[in-house]
């Protein structure tokens, strides 16, 4: 049995950048030994750390007593062009298969604003930066990829502009500004390599460069793919997409190729003379890159659908891909004309490529149970086939209500009438908020039939409109789950959960490996809507799903509300970083006193150690480092192994902007446990356990719940679908 008392650990980490052949060594870092009875319940964060200087000499760390000192010049120097480029902050983030951590920048250059964002990103923004973290025994180390910023378009890039000569024009400084990988989103490929789909082009339109370079600007969204080898630490371009794209998902489907929706080609001014009918809305063509092949091929109309900006999507069991009525709307004036569609949750079949309408997001009114599984396929006005699609699904909706009139209220007479407020109010879409796939566990006959996802936080939408939408976070959660029938039918259902312990907007969230989930970072308030004008949010929460409620945990050291990150790393902690906030009120960097601060990025780390991690905890000796689908694979553990009570297979993250489309936790089939030596099955169903990489844990019961052990790297193995 494994019994609840104190381990005093403590680890040193140091660090040091490399670049070339140039190396130095940051201060220590300590990680905090469990000298009181609060890391038992509320688990302890790690002393900030970060990279040293880009300067080259080394910023103040103190002690853990003493917070993280840096002057201005710690963090920036000024470039050949003179502009300021600073240490980035981690805005997206992967975890590797070897452990390290690729992270990039977001809005690099924000710094380099003296009036207004809004009028000079077309000329102050530069493209990202990216590195690569190592997290070692005893230190912590950096080096910069190559090339530093993802290498996209060195010949320029054809920018979808409005204006062509004339004093107003648009201007485009191709230079260093037309390939930043910010907003884009980062997926896994089979191969361990990390694959980028999507970026901005920053520019003004109209704009001038004499005798002040001024403008509105424009952030327009690329058609380009990178990847990213860990082997060689290099960036290399792949096929580009058809569409342009700025905040899309990518998401691997079962076979290892790569789904993408959404996203918006031109952000400020949506408008595409030669497209009319896509002005106005966000890209609703989706697109699927081979992995065989290193293409992209187009879905046809009816894969088409009306998205947020990265739109909270997960891969079902039954290899479909179920959007979960969520993403990022731009309050309080809206972002597509068409956005009610939003509030409609749906699965995307990948082998017909077309959606099914499941329900309305949070309510129990379940569309494809009533005939209208069309209905916002049929609103399409780019699908060619709408006007018939619309047709069936209100043909549908009317035989329902002819031959069961009932069957359209009878699930919400189900509902307790208790919870009928909160149930209304968390209905619809979510702005900001993370959507969480809980654990996927077998049934007794071994089959994966069930997926259920938290949402929590976040803006609520107003009415059926989802913007104008709330300016204030919400504390109201909820458990959305989809049930797959054997003849491969698809039940919606919703359910409201416990509520945070307070409204928090941006919250990201990180699904520990004993099956309960943690929240962290964010604000009180929509940092968009008026950047630098929130109250940071540094308690953290943690989500029990036995029990349906939500305990604050720890508090972490740094505010980090726009572009945090947080995410599971191999021993069990969670990696928290992030913070590269909007210039103030769309200004330039200043911090108002008491709100967010606003003067510049945040490019430290610090680490979340849970309290298990002060537990006594099972340990894998022996486990193999590769298992194809439906293999059966032998765990070795110490001669307790009585006490392993689950086996648990976590997809390393890829995390942007709150998103990781491919976050999964697979509980294993246990065959058997005897001596030390546990039998598991890996799943059979690609669908359950994409191809790529993982991390095995082994959970043990103890007196404080489930204790999980450090984890040991496992890549699943699988066959690629063919070419396009």
């Amino acid at each position: 049995m494994y019994r609840s008392t104190p381990v005093a650990i403590s680890l040193i980490l140091s660090g040091f950048i490399q670049s070339g052949i140039a190396q130095t060594t940051s201060s220590p870092i300590n990680r905090p030994s469990c000298d009181d009875q609060a890391c038992l319940s509320q688990g302890k964060f790690s002393h900030p750390f970060e990279e040293p200087t880009i300067s080259g000499t080394y910023p103040d760390t103190g002690s853990l007593d003493n917070p993280l000192k840096e002057s201005p010049e710690d963090k920036c120097k000024e470039n050949e062009n003179g502009q300021l480029v600073c240490k980035p902050a981690a805005g997206s983030i992967a975890l590797l298969g070897d452990g390290r951590l690729l992270y990039f920048n977001a809005l690099e250059g924000t710094e380099n604003v003296e009036y207004s964002i809004f009028f000079e990103a077309g000329h102050a923004i530069i493209n990202d930066q990216t590195r690569v973290l190592s997290l070692g025994k005893d230190k912590a180390t950096w080096l910069e990829p190559s090339p530093v910023d993802g290498g996209a378009n060195e010949d320029g890039y054809d920018s979808t502009t409005l204006l062509d000569g004339g004093l107003l024009d648009t201007t485009n400084d191709d230079d260093y500004s037309d390939g930043a990988l910010f907003c884009a989103d980062v997926v896994s490929l089979p191969n361990g390599e990390i694959m980028a789909v999507g970026g901005t082009d920053y520019y003004a339109e109209p704009g001038v460069t004499d005798p002040i370079p001024l403008g509105v600007s424009e952030l327009e969204g690329l058609r380009n793919a990178r990847i990213f080898n860990p082997d060689n630490n290099t960036w290399r371009k792949t096929d580009d997409m058809t569409y342009g794209r700025w905040y899309p998902t990518a998401i691997s489907l079962a076979e290892g190729n790569v789904f993408v929706a959404s996203g918006v080609t031109k952000l400020i001014k949506p408008l595409y003379p030669e497209d009319p009918e896509s002005s106005g809305r966000n890209v609703t063509q989706t697109e699927t890159y081979f992995t065989n092949c290193s293409n992209w091929a187009e879905n046809g109309p009816s894969a088409e659908r009306s998205l947020p900006l990265y739109p909270r999507l997960h891969l079902l069991p039954n290899g479909q891909v179920y959007y979960n009525g969520a993403g990022q709307a731009f309050n309080p004036f809206g972002q597509a004309y068409d956005q009610a569609l939003w509030n409609i949750v749906a699965a995307y079949d990948p082998v017909t490529k077309s959606w099914s309408d499941l329900g309305y997001a949070g309510l129990p009114l379940r569309l494809n149970e009533v005939g209208m599984e069309t209905l916002v396929s049929g609103l399409n006005p780019t699908n060619d086939e709408a006007a018939a699609d619309l047709q069936a699904a209100l043909e549908g909706a009317l035989g329902t209500l002819i031959e069961d009139p009932a069957s359209l209220v009878a699930p919400f007479l189900d509902t307790d009438p208790l919870n009928a407020t909160s149930l209304v109010l968390g209905s619809g879409f979510r702005g900001s908020t993370f959507s969480l796939m809980m654990p996927l566990r077998p049934n007794a006959n071994g089959q994966y039939n069930q997926a259920s996802f938290l949402t929590a936080g976040g803006v609520l939408g107003a009415a059926v409109l989802t913007s104008p939408g709330g300016h204030v976070g919400t504390a109201l959660a909820r458990i959305d789950t989809v049930d797959i029938s054997d003849d491969g039918s698809m039940r919606y259902s919703s359910k409201i959960t416990g509520e945070l312990s307070q409204g928090r907007w941006y919250g990201t969230g990180v699904l520990l490996p004993n099956g309960q989930a943690m929240v962290f970072s964010g604000a009180d308030r929509d940092e968009v809507q008026f950047p630098g004008g929130a109250t940071p949010i540094l308690q953290t929460e943690l989500y029990d799903p036995e029990t349906g409620t939500w305990t604050t945990m720890a508090t972490q050291n740094k505010p980090r509300t726009y572009h945090n990150t947080a995410l599971l790393l191999p021993d069990g902690s969670v990696l928290v970083g992030g913070h590269a906030p909007i210039n103030t009120a769309y200004a330039y960097s200043v911090t108002i006193p008491g709100f967010s601060p606003n003067d510049g990025r945040d490019p430290s780390f610090e680490i979340y150690y849970p309290p298990y991690m002060y537990l006594p905890r099972p340990v894998i000796t022996n486990a193999p480092a590769t298992a194809a689908h439906g293999e059966n694979i032998k765990i070795t553990v110490p001669s307790d192994a009585a006490d392993i009570e689950s086996i648990m297979l976590v997809r390393r993250t890829d995390l942007t902007h709150l998103v990781d489309a491919d976050q999964r936790s697979v509980q294993l089939e246990m065959l058997s446990n005897s001596a030390g030596r546990i039998t598991a099955r890996i799943p059979a169903n690609a669908a359950v356990v994409p191809p790529g990489d993982y991390m095995l844990f082994v959970n043990a019961r103890g007196e404080q719940g489930l204790v999980p052990s450090e984890s040991m790297p496992m890549r699943i193995t699988g066959a690629h679908a063919a070419c396009y």
